[in-house]
């Protein structure tokens, strides 16, 4: 296998990847093109990385000739980067927590490409998709079966899927053999890319959304359990209230909420049969 590691001099021997902050770092060449590839990234859009560690997957991002802004949270990783990329002008390393990153600054289009630490992997994805600058696109890696998660499909659907879904379109790029990190995870990966849907009508509407996952949560608070119970007990019907809006909507009470699309789901929001104030249901 070609790797790609690379360590500076001063710090030879002495880079320590911390359990802590989930650093399994990219180390195949191959890997790091492929993703690179799956960015399709053009002139003129800025290219946000999240995590970028040792700089192996920011040094070929950086020959795109695009900026590169690179958010890195550990203090080690910020001086090697510092010594790696001197002189790169189109180089911008800024130390902080990516949850908290306003992504409002960066100005005009710009696209995620990231190795992502597998415990960040939700609420960085949920953070961006639910932006008010939201980027163009979103090329990752992450563990195979939260990747494949994301992705599912009617009977397979989950919260996380729906939750991305709902924004964005998901699709698993190729699969990515754990011997291709340092150190070696415990778990397969995949090169996920997610390309949100413009925040028009319902996606844009915050009440409406609000009243969608309050729904979706609903049916999912018991997940072995029939959708018309789930959602009765939990947003305070009485059953046949809650048995009818589903038939209206086509939907079997008896089923189970994996089984129900996103589009499902959706008319649910629509057509919500009370009357109440979206963060009062």
């Amino acid at each position: 296998m070609k790797k790609n590691f690379q360590k500076p001099a001063r710090e030879k021997g002495a880079v320590r990847p911390k359990k802590g902050l989930g650093q399994n770092f990219l180390a195949e060449i191959g890997i790091i093109e492929k993703l690179v590839a799956a960015a399709e990234i053009a002139p003129g859009q800025t290219i946000l990385e999240i995590g970028p560690g040792t700089g192996n997957l920011t040094a070929k991002l950086l020959e795109t000739g695009n900026p590169v802004l690179a958010i890195e949270k550990d203090h080690e990783m910020m001086d090697i980067l510092k010594e790696r990329f001197a002189g790169k002008a189109n180089f911008n390393l800024q130390n902080g927590d990516a949850l908290k990153f306003d992504e409002a600054i960066i100005n005009g289009p710009y696209k995620i490409a990231a190795n992502l630490p597998f415990y960040l992997t939700a609420p960085l994805i949920r953070k961006f998709l639910e932006s008010q600058n939201p980027p163009l696109s979103l090329t990752v890696i992450v563990q195979k079966e939260v990747a494949q998660r994301i992705c599912a499909k009617p009977p397979k659907l989950n919260l996380l899927a729906i939750s991305v879904q709902f924004y964005a379109k998901p699709e698993i790029i190729s699969y990515v053999s754990k011997g291709c990190f340092w150190p070696v995870p415990k778990v397969d990966c995949a090169i996920l890319r997610i390309i949100p849907e413009t925040k028009a009508g319902e996606r844009g509407d915050s009440e409406y959304g609000a009243r969608f996952f309050k729904i979706m949560k609903s049916g999912f608070s018991h997940p072995r359990k029939k959708l018309g119970g789930n959602l009765a007990n939990d947003l305070g019907l009485d059953k046949k209230t809650a048995a009818d809006w589903l038939s209206a909507n086509g939907i079997d009470p008896g089923k189970r909420a994996e089984n129900l699309s996103v589009g499902d789901w959706q008319n649910l929001a629509r057509t919500f049969p009370c009357q109440k104030p979206a963060d009062k249901l």
